[in-house]
């Protein structure tokens, strides 16, 4: 059985596939770019397996391959696969949901504090030689008194231009409470948070406790929290949700954090609210065109973002976790045995 992998992995996981079959690294799996269609084409003809991440496996590619008998993608969506080719010739495709569930609950709450406490404004001001002394400058402590350690008053002093807010005590909104939703909750919930969940597919049985109350529309989380966070997956009910009259329910000292997938938004309507400080600000992680335009407006003008370029997944660990994932899945499928995470 031939295995053709271009998938990014753990070394150490990857082990055991090669008991499996002949397994053939290529592309990102090798630090190289993703591979053209073309070079798919010759390069996985002979493949009973194919194992990518980003790869797009096409219909052209899926028909190509005469042997083909699994596809498997480590994410937790597999967009780049052409599904509908691969169910027409009945070859299951494999999926890792879940797999970076706590890199990106970890990386939402280090964006809730950033633009809280406008970390990186501070870090970049310092960086630029703002709010810094002369080497050979030297406070001298007048008689009597204790050496003090500060770096100025007034309004021009750092201590007042990155004053912020601190998450204890506030509520977080929390739009989407599946796999990452939770993790985020549970890290929230130990800073001292409150948690408004809105997600119509959860009843308040489920969730509810002291401190954990779920909304009933998504008007009441986005006008009752002071920090939004949205962790959905694009379809057609969740597209364009949080719309511009969602935003403007949004009370103007409360933070908006994106880590999901920029299309739950109007990000043109988000503009406009931190641009016009309708709301205090944001962090976000995601956008509608990636890589970000080097003139966004994010990057260009607005002082009230934090943004970060699509990283939330991007620990070691997440390599570790779909690695063992689709290992696991590759043994139990030559074995004959029931898939855990079948896609279709």
């Amino acid at each position: 059985m031939k295995i053709f992998f271009t998938a990014e992995y753990d070394p150490r996981e990857l082990e055991p596939l090669y008991e499996l079959g002949e397994v053939v690294i290529d592309g990102w799996a090798k630090g190289l770019p993703n591979l053209t269609e073309e070079e798919l084409l010759l390069r996985s003809r002979d493949a009973d397996i194919i194992i990518t991440t980003f790869d797009e496996i096409t219909r052209a590619v899926i028909e190509n391959a005469k042997n083909l008998k699994l596809i498997a993608c480590t994410r937790a969506t597999p967009v780049n696969i052409d599904v509908k080719a691969a169910k027409e010739r009945g070859i299951p495709v494999l999926f890792t949901p879940g797999r970076n569930s706590d890199a990106t609950a970890e990386l939402t709450i280090g964006l809730m504090l950033s633009i809280a406490r406008k970390i990186p404004m501070a870090h970049a001001a310092l960086k630029a030689g703002m709010y810094t002394a002369a080497p050979d400058n030297e406070k001298q402590t007048k008689e009597g008194l204790r050496k003090d350690v500060f770096w100025g008053v007034g309004e021009d002093a750092p201590y007042s231009v990155f004053k912020g807010c601190e998450l204890k005590g506030k509520t977080l909104g929390i739009i989407g409470y599946g796999s990452i939703g939770k993790r985020v909750g549970r890290i929230a919930r130990a800073f001292g948070m409150e948690l408004l969940i809105f997600d119509p597919y959860i009843g308040e049985i489920d969730i509810e406790e002291i401190g954990v109350r779920k909304a009933l529309t998504l008007r009441q989380a986005m006008s009752e929290s002071d920090f939004v966070t949205c962790h959905l997956k694009v379809t057609p009910e969740t597209e364009g949700c949080i719309s511009r009259e969602m935003l403007s329910l949004m009370k103007p000292t409360a933070y908006f954090i994106n880590a999901s997938r920029s299309a739950v938004v109007d990000e043109a309507a988000l503009i406009d609210a931190l641009r016009e400080r309708r709301i205090a600000g944001a962090a976000l992680d995601v956008y509608e065109k990636e890589p970000i335009p080097s003139n966004h407006p994010y990057l260009t003008e607005l002082d009230n973002v934090v943004v970060t370029p699509h990283i939330a997944g991007a620990s070691r660990e997440v390599l570790t976790n779909h690695t063992k994932m689709i290992v696991g899945e590759v043994r139990r499928f030559v074995n004959g045995e029931h898939l855990l995470y079948r896609y279709c």
